[in-house]
């Protein structure tokens, strides 16, 4: 065979000495798109095997290397991917980056974290500067940010794709990952009363956090369902952080009758109320029950493990960044995540 000439598959390919082959040559002698070969190289799920395996065997015959420097110039955008987010909850954002790694892996694509803040004046300038200058494939925005429809429209109008993560239904499913957070809560409610509990009290969220409202209406759903007790003295805020449930707890408590049970809205805030519970010489679970959210890694810890309920996070992030990375990925990944109540040793039956 002469220099410079390739067989493969039975078909001949010339091309120059030295020359590159090409993701148009590739296309070619697998028999399928450009767009199918990109999926490929982006280990799209939207592909039968076979022909997922006939472009890789092109791929390695040809010895074809992805340009990813010349294909960010064609698009006008890199290969990153970013996410923005004001969120309290550290543990929240770091499951969120590992779904997102996860399904990045073995891809093109990298991940910038962008932390910004949502009460700043400029905020919509912010961003619309960090998209500007990064120029990225597209962003995934988290709670409470994700409720701003602005920052959704600024991301249309610069021609970025975006997917929000939020707690109730905010935009399509195209752009959108969401659980149900209220039924969730409402489940969890019905838990305690199944348990015997009348007299529940709440660690509520942030104010200005959708998460925090769906979560307050679950429980108040489940108050008024099971014909719990009612008061303000059963209820204390909370901004989803350690110290905030320790000081709503020592709220709830000093209450008289101080509740049997306490459901806080998510984890961080629940290990706070263990504290503030066991400073007063409570114990948990024989004379309290504490019901958290989230299921982050301080449930299954701390002592006794904690009764919550799984926010799926990391598969949340995963499918969320899957409608970024592909076209038209978004019709295969889910957009609605139900929630699970994990049931541990710190609820029980009330002892009075």
């Amino acid at each position: 065979m002469r220099d410079g000439q390739i067989a493969l598959q039975g078909v001949q390919v010339n091309r120059k000495k030295d020359s590159a082959p090409t993701i148009n040559d590739v296309a070619r002698l697998s028999g399928v798109s450009k767009k199918t070969v990109s999926r490929v190289i982006n280990r799209s799920p939207l592909l039968n095997q076979a022909t997922r395996e006939r472009v890789e065997a092109v791929i390695a015959d040809l010895g074809y290397v992805p340009n990813p420097q010349a294909r960010a110039l064609a698009l006008r955008r890199n290969f990153l991917i970013g996410l923005i987010h004001d969120n309290p909850n550290a543990q929240m954002v770091l499951n969120f980056q590992e779904g997102v790694l996860d399904a990045i892996r073995e891809t093109e694509f990298a991940l910038v974290v962008r932390p910004v803040d949502r009460h700043s004046p400029r905020l919509l300038d912010d961003v619309r500067n960090f998209l500007e200058r990064q120029r990225l494939y597209g962003v995934l925005l988290l709670p409470p940010i994700s409720e701003n429809d602005a920052l959704a429209a600024l991301c249309t109008e610069l021609g970025c794709n975006y997917v929000r993560m939020g707690s109730a239904k905010l935009d399509d499913d195209a752009h959108l990952v969401e659980s149900n957070d209220r039924q969730a809560v409402t489940h969890a409610m019905a838990y305690l009363a199944e348990l015997g509990h009348r007299r529940v009290g709440l660690v509520a969220g942030p104010e200005g956090f959708r998460s925090a409202r769906e979560r307050m209406l679950g429980y108040h759903d489940g108050v008024a369902h099971h014909g719990f007790d009612t008061g303000q003295d059963l209820i204390a805020g909370g901004n989803y952080t350690f110290e905030s449930g320790l000081a709503a707890g020592v709220r709830l408590l000093d209450a008289n009758p101080r509740p049997t049970a306490i459901f806080a809205s998510n984890d961080e805030m629940a290990a706070g109320v263990l504290h503030a519970a066991r400073q007063r010489g409570i114990d948990v679970p024989r004379d309290l029950s504490i019901v958290g959210f989230d299921d982050t890694a301080i449930a299954a810890h701390i002592w006794p493990p904690l009764t919550t309920v799984r926010w799926p996070i990391v598969p949340m992030a995963r499918a969320a960044a899957a409608k970024l990375i592909g076209p038209g990925e978004e019709a295969s990944q889910p957009s609605l995540f139900l929630s699970d109540l994990i049931r541990r040793a710190s609820s029980v039956p009330p002892s009075r």
